[in-house]
């Protein structure tokens, strides 16, 4: 019979952590890079807007602003 992997009780990473992480702990270059990760996200949003009709979202508008 295999031997079990040992568990690790090492915790888990918030998203906010492993964004830090990620940039070697340089907060403005996480900050900078979730900017440009929104305005590209925002821009497909006007992309799809654009392209896809009520009918197809059934009434449904985006919205850039959160709620």
């Amino acid at each position: 019979m295999p031997e079990a992997a040992p568990q690790q009780n090492e915790p888990e990473l918030s998203e906010a952590d492993a964004v830090l992480v990620w940039h070697g702990g340089d907060s403005r270059a996480a900050i900078e890079t979730l900017l440009e990760d929104c305005r590209h996200l925002r821009q497909e949003l006007a992309l799809t807007e654009g392209a896809s009709s009520r009918g197809f979202t059934r009434g449904w508008r985006p919205s850039y602003e959160r709620d």
